[in-house]
């Protein structure tokens, strides 16, 4: 006996965008916009304008009717990932990738993998991905010792137990002698902790 599958609401108009947004990029290719322009114009990703263009009508059909009700893996984390890229539109695949791969021990899907949802996700609820430009400007010149680049940084790593841990790092590099230090700790920096007794000062002798 054949049973009726029914969509549910957010099923009917995702799949109602993709046909409109299909039918959007058809319409601008035939206008002779490029697909970098396509993209830019619609706030999609490239990827997904060159995927689109390379179907016509009935071979978009058949995709849409073949991934309606197709579970993905990372479908159990959407709710998470939406909440990130509303927040931080400018946020990257590969951070949400990290930050999942951080929280759930038993994640496991591949950066590329990652890569492609987040990119359907950004196009599915039109998230754009949001480039911020740096503003930069000349300084005057300081002393030897008052000025220095600091960069932090972590990671995981195996300690001697075999257990997985964060260690985190601070970075120098002095402007003037370009001595570099690091320090590595294991647990996040504080300006009340280690952090408090490096300056570029303490470090002109290359300790």
């Amino acid at each position: 006996m054949m049973r009726k599958q029914f969509l549910t609401y957010s099923q009917q108009v995702i799949k109602v965008d993709k046909w409109q947004m299909y039918l959007k990029i058809k319409q601008f290719s035939e206008d002779g916009f490029s697909e970098r322009n396509i993209a830019k114009q619609l706030g999609i990703s490239r990827t997904t304008v060159t995927k689109y263009l390379k179907k016509d009508a009935e071979e978009m059909s058949v995709w849409m009717a073949s991934t309606k009700n197709r579970k993905k893996k990372l479908d159990a984390y959407q709710t998470e990932i939406l909440k990130w890229l509303r927040q931080h539109p400018d946020i990257s695949a590969a951070i949400i990738y990290d930050r999942l791969d951080e929280k759930y021990k038993d994640f496991s899907v591949s950066e590329s993998t990652m890569c492609g949802y987040v990119n359907d996700l950004r196009d599915t609820y039109n998230i754009p991905k949001t480039i911020e430009t740096r503003v930069y400007e000349a300084v005057p010149e300081l002393p030897m010792g008052f000025q220095a680049q600091v960069d932090f940084g972590e990671c995981w790593q195996t300690n001697a137990k075999g257990k997985q841990i964060k260690l985190y790092v601070v970075a120098f590099v002095l402007s003037h002698s370009r001595y570099k230090y690091m320090e590595w700790i294991d647990r996040p920096f504080r300006t009340n902790g280690p952090l408090s007794r490096h300056s570029p000062a303490n470090h002109t002798s290359g300790k």
